[in-house]
């Protein structure tokens, strides 16, 4: 073999690569990044389109629909799921695996850019965003000062946010909670009637009287001088003071009719840290940002702030912190590698009997180990749970061909040969063999590697760091193993003499021992063949279909894992307020607080983090993260202390709906692991078999959680206008939408300048004046004729409840029913489930698709089967190569299936 005969003739050759391979490994493992899962795109776009005011069934007719028919036509689209809120209105494209996102991207957005004339005048822009992982929160900071709170928004907002937004690495700063300063107009409706003033008339006199306009300029003979009108609001008394209707002689000013205030915004959420009001920022890392570099940089800038703003007593408490975990995860994974390598050495030397036979081999270790990290660079890869699992698993891998070629070159030695002579011919002799076994080992994981789908982009990196490093492993048995048995080879014979060679001899007893037993067995199974192969066709059947088909052995796409942390989300009655809901959450945060296995809260009142809706604020929900204590020091993981903790805020918090979601790996809330997302013509029938369905769901033991994402009961008043009266009075519906909007939701288009920052003038009709049906009924508006015309006399106002979402799925209405796993796989739940499901009797059109764990498990193990398959395939072929048979690879390739016994 030339390669062996290099090494040994001109080692310094081997010297300078490995040296070249070391340096550059290093350098290399110095510029990766530390993630805790690798990077990789999600293929999904998502357009969220806001139409305020709007309920869920308008925003699904008007906005969410014509959304899907504008991009349906879109190539690579594997899936369409739209979702409307109350003003919001959410649509994610799932591509295929082959289709390039950015493309896509731009293809979509033409698209809706052709539509948008379409859409209401009142719905904004629609935003395409591409869904990524590292959009997610890697940092959660408390904000806290000794101010007032419409100063201390303004320095998070105006000051704090902008630093850290700068740090390097950072893509964007979430702020949550807190009061931003607005100007209110608070109109009253009693006094607008007496003056026959309208609410369009109002708001279009304000707008129009606060405005700046450059009116042109002057020429002297010196220079041209700038002429600049003047007009914006310089104090909130000019404000009050304008004349918004002058009649007969007599002056309407904006005071006569509304109250003006320099006040903060209603609180929409609340946020605090361990029961702390708190300002609540989140770190989002840009998405090829190394996080554990971000957190670091975020630390010092925290520190600087906190002194710099030591006057106003700032505190920023960093209440969590991702890459603890991310960094946790990773030393683990080094801990569990630097042990490997060890025992590897431990075994080396108890089979090689030589302590200098055991270093040549362990040499290729570090050697392959540390050129590895060359590889992950220049792949673009990152040092993540995967890639350091597959340096840890490949340890033993990386001396199989030292060992072997090393113990060939004794072989030789013992025949007689010089070291060098025997290091050749003993290398050599087994090129082909040791080769054949390598790529045995490639073959496996290479098809895997190139595999599609989210199962393939999570273990990629784990397959191509295997790869990688048994690769280099067979450079290093043909290079450094010849090198180094030609200088330092030395056939060594155990003798009982001292300690390490009674320990030698005593364990080549047990070994000779052991030999034998399965010596002997291997002759009866051989005399005995007809028994062995019934016992194992025995034991094949009963391992896979006993155990397996049996449901003894479950499915899950992911085994749970205990971030230790879970989510206490709190739902109360649709028609609760803020301060109902914040009352009720801090009941559950004090029982949270005494608890032993509870380290940390963050709370959140107005929002949760479910669904792609959750930047909404919604005023029934609230949301507690709960960080728990090291996992050495409890018994229970977070999934089960989760469930405990529900079942006893259940007992405390009357009257409001508790569900507990484990965090998971990502730091963020697990997706339910069951799944059936029914459609239907509409989504009455659709809401009728899945109602069915989660009524079946929650007889099988281990579910918990369990609800349909679509409910009614939340409140609504529908205003039904006559449109024959309606122009009889001398009304467009364009005036009456816009006015009842500014009246109910407000406006906000004017801005008041305050020093360099503007603030929102908000105009509304006051808390009086808009609190129950009556006064919808009894809004007022004004015709071109100046007549006064109340909203009743041509509209029929009703109360009545609807969805507080609705869902579609392929253009097509869909309602989920969703349910967590518990002490029981997932796989045997649905399996369960689904014999159920086939005695329902389906109404017309409604049909059902799995969602959840069952839908990604699907995708994933079809995609694994085939890469097996692949394998299974391309090992024969190598075997082919080696023993020149098309027969003898069989052999070998039969003992694969009595694997499923193990």
């Amino acid at each position: 073999m030339k390669l062996a005969e290099i090494s040994i003739k001109r080692p310094s050759l081997v010297i300078v690569l490995f040296t070249i391979l070391t340096l550059g490994g290093l350098f290399s493992y110095s510029q990766l990044g530390y993630e805790l899962i690798p990077k990789f795109e999600m293929n999904v776009i998502t357009v969220s389109t806001v139409y305020p005011g709007a309920s869920p069934s308008e925003v699904e007719n008007t906005v969410t629909k014509k959304m899907e028919d504008a991009i349906a036509s879109l190539e690579n689209i594997k899936k369409i799921d739209s979702k409307s809120y109350e003003s919001l209105s959410v649509v994610s494209i799932t591509l295929t695996s082959n289709a390039n996102v950015d493309i896509s991207m731009n293809d979509a957005q033409r698209k809706i850019n052709a539509i948008l004339s379409d859409l209401p005048d009142d719905a904004k822009t629609p935003s395409l965003n591409k869904f990524s992982l590292s959009d997610m929160p890697i940092i959660t900071i408390g904000a806290n000062a000794k101010m007032d709170e419409a100063t201390f928004y303004d320095l998070i907002d105006k000051k704090i946010a902008p630093v850290l937004s700068r740090v390097q690495g950072v893509a964007q700063v979430n702020i949550i909670g807190g009061q931003e300063r607005e100007i209110q107009v608070n109109l009253d409706a009693t006094k607008m009637q007496g003056y026959g003033l309208s609410v369009p008339q109002v708001q279009q006199i304000i707008l129009a009287s606060n405005l700046d306009f450059p009116t042109g300029n002057i020429q002297t003979r010196e220079q041209k001088i700038l002429i600049r009108l003047a007009g914006k609001y310089k104090t909130v008394n000019e404000l009050r003071n304008l004349v918004v209707s002058s009649k007969n002689g007599i002056q309407v000013r904006l005071q006569d009719i509304a109250d003006v205030q320099d006040a903060q915004k209603i609180a929409e959420k609340i946020a605090r840290v361990d029961q702390k009001s708190a300002i609540v920022l989140q770190i989002v890392k840009q998405s090829d940002a190394n996080a554990v570099a971000v957190s670091e940089l975020v630390a010092q800038t925290v520190t600087k702030l906190e002194s710099d703003y030591k006057v106003n007593e700032l505190t920023l408490e960093t209440a969590k912190d991702s890459t603890v975990f991310t960094l946790e995860a990773a030393d683990s994974v080094l801990h569990d590698l630097l042990i490997a390598v060890i025992l590897v050495a431990l075994v080396m030397l108890f089979f090689l009997h030589s302590i200098r036979n055991s270093l040549i081999v362990m040499v290729s270790i570090p050697a392959s180990l540390i050129a590895t990290f060359i590889g992950i660079y220049l792949l673009g890869y990152t040092l993540n749970l995967m890639s350091l699992l597959g340096l840890s698993l490949v340890v033993g891998i990386l001396v199989d061909d030292a060992i072997v070629v090393l113990e060939n070159i004794y072989r030789h030695m013992e025949m007689g040969k010089s070291r060098i002579r025997a290091s050749y011919d003993g290398t050599a002799e087994i090129g082909g063999t040791v080769t054949s076994i390598t790529l045995v080992i490639v073959v496996v994981f290479l098809p895997i590697a190139m595999s599609s789908g989210l199962v393939s982009n999570i273990i990629t990196q784990f397959c191509m760091t295997v790869v990688i490093s048994t690769l280099l492993s067979l450079l290093a048995s043909f290079t450094i193993i010849p090198w180094l048995s030609s200088r330092f080879g030395k056939l060594e014979h155990i003798e009982g003499k001292n300690l390490f060679g009674r320990i030698i001899l005593g364990f080549e007893s047990l070994l000779t021992r052991f030999t034998n037993w399965i010596t002997e067995i291997l002759e009866w199974c051989l005399d005995h063949y007809i028994r062995t192969i019934l016992v194992v066709v025995v034991l094949f059947f009963s391992s896979t279909i006993g155990l397996m088909g049996g449901g003894f052995i479950g499915g899950e796409f992911f085994a749970a894992s205990d971030s230790g942390e879970f989510l206490v989300q709190i739902e109360m009655p649709k028609d609760a307020s803020l301060e109902q809901t914040n009352f009720m959450t801090q009941k559950a945060e004090a029982f949270l607080k005494g608890q032993e296995y509870v380290y940390s809260q963050i709370t959140t009142v107005g929002q949760t983090s479910e669904g792609m809706g959750a930047s909404q604020a919604t005023a029934y929900k609230a949301e507690i993260d709960v960080k728990m204590i090291e996992q050495s020091e409890r018994t229970d993981d977070a999934s089960v202390y989760a469930a405990k903790t529900k079942r006893q805020l259940e007992k405390i918090l009357v009257g409001a709906k508790v569900k507990t979601v484990p965090v998971g790996i990502m730091g963020t809330a697990e997706d339910a692991t069951l799944g059936l997302i029914v459609t239907g013509p509409n989504v009455e029938s659709a809401m009728k078999f899945a109602k069915l369905a989660e009524a079946e769901l929650r007889t099988i033991p281990g579910t918990t959680e369990i609800k349909l994402t679509v409910e009614d009961g939340n409140p609504e008043v529908n205003v039904q206008v006559d449109r024959d009266k309606m122009a009889a009075l001398g009304l467009t519906l364009q005036t009456v939408g816009m006015t009842m909007q500014t009246a109910f939701s407000g406006n906000t288009d004017g801005k008041f300048r305050a020093g360099e920052y503007e603030y929102d003038i908000n105009i509304k009709y006051n808390a009086f004046d808009r609190k129950n049906i009556t006064d919808v009924s009894n809004l007022i508006f004004v015709n071109d004729l100046g007549q006064q015309i109340k909203l009743s006399q041509f509209a029929s106002i009703t109360e009545g409840s609807g969805p507080s979402k609705l869902e579609r799925r392929d253009k097509t209405a869909s309602v989920t029913v969703q349910g967590q796993n518990i002490g029981v796989p997932a796989g045997t739940i649905v399996t369960q489930w689904q014999e159920k499901l086939d005695k329902l009797e389906k109404p017309t059109g409604v049909s059902y698709i799995w969602g959840g764990d069952q839908e990604n498990q699907s995708e994933g193990f079809g995609t694994l089967g085939i890469a097996l398959l692949a394998a299974i395939i391309l090992v024969y072929l190598v075997m082919v190569g080696l023993y020149d048979s098309f027969a003898h690879p069989f052999v070998v390739l039969f003992a694969i299936p009595l694997s499923f016994i193990g």
